[in-house]
């Protein structure tokens, strides 16, 4: 880790647990000092606290990225910090449904926690990043970005933008020495996906652990602007091919298979 390109602090969105904390604990082992940001309280003093046992400082705060003064809030406890890295690992599907039968504003907030409070805080600290011509934003993805799905076409939809939102970022970004990567997972072994009722003793179930995830984020920010996953780069591949029908289709069969009936799917990452 370079902190003098990606320190001396990073914000994490969505740092308390699974993924989030890996990349926590990675970087305070690395020396850099960290802003956790997160809604559950108690895994994200729990993180806390495991950081800061590694000798870095750490600040807190408990967030909901939808709440109006949001952005407020993170920026009366970041204002006073050189911050060199964002990472945004908040993204979730808070709600399954199919589309025209469904909640338009509950889809309207899977909108908003995947794109419009990600493109706020990369707006926030990355004009500060250009500015000094120096840091990283890291945007955590998924493989769902990759085809429609029933039940989560919005969250896949939304993953989908970030991407393409990433590579133009990547861009803007790269003659300023501001690195941008959109990580993209597959299947992650985190406490959300177990909340989401993932089945994971199906045959053959490709898993990855959240410990290496987060290795192979942080070692690749320079690599952008789009990083899949290892485990997962051939499903990818795959999966923007040109035959949408068929593709969706085999998709879909596999899908039920993994998750939960339709309308108690709420998918992470």
């Amino acid at each position: 880790m370079d902190i003098d390109k990606y320190g001396p602090w990073a914000v994490i969105a969505g740092g308390s647990e699974g993924v989030g904390a890996e990349f926590a604990e990675q970087l305070a082992r690395a020396g850099v000092h960290l802003v956790l940001l997160a809604r559950k309280e108690e895994p994200l003093l729990a993180t806390a606290e495991v950081c800061r046992a590694h000798g870095v400082e750490v600040r807190t705060l408990s967030v909901d990225l939808l709440a109006p003064d949001a952005l407020d809030r993170i920026a009366v406890l970041t204002d006073d910090l050189a911050v060199g890295l964002l990472i945004y690992n908040a993204g979730a599907n808070t709600y399954g449904h199919e589309f025209v039968t469904g909640d338009l504003d509950r889809f309207r907030a899977v909108i908003d926690l995947n794109i419009t409070a990600q493109l706020t805080l990369v707006q926030h600290f990355g004009a500060p990043m250009r500015e000094r011509r120096r840091g990283g934003i890291l945007l955590v993805g998924s493989l769902s970005g990759y085809l429609g799905s029933a039940q989560i076409s919005v969250y896949a939809a939304a993953k989908a933008f970030l991407r393409t939102f990433a590579e133009g970022l990547w861009l803007e970004m790269r003659d300023h020495e501001v690195d941008v990567v959109h990580l993209v997972l597959g299947v992650t072994r985190t406490p959300a996906m177990a909340r989401a009722g993932l089945r994971w003793d199906r045959p053959g179930l490709r898993v990855s652990e959240p410990r290496e995830v987060a290795a192979q984020g942080l070692a690749s920010l320079a690599n952008g602007p789009v990083v899949v996953v290892e485990e997962f780069a051939a499903i990818a591949a795959k999966h923007s091919g040109t035959d949408r029908a068929e593709l969706l289709l085999a998709a879909s069969a596999g899908a039920g298979k993994l998750l939960p009936p339709p309308g108690a799917r709420t998918v992470t990452g």
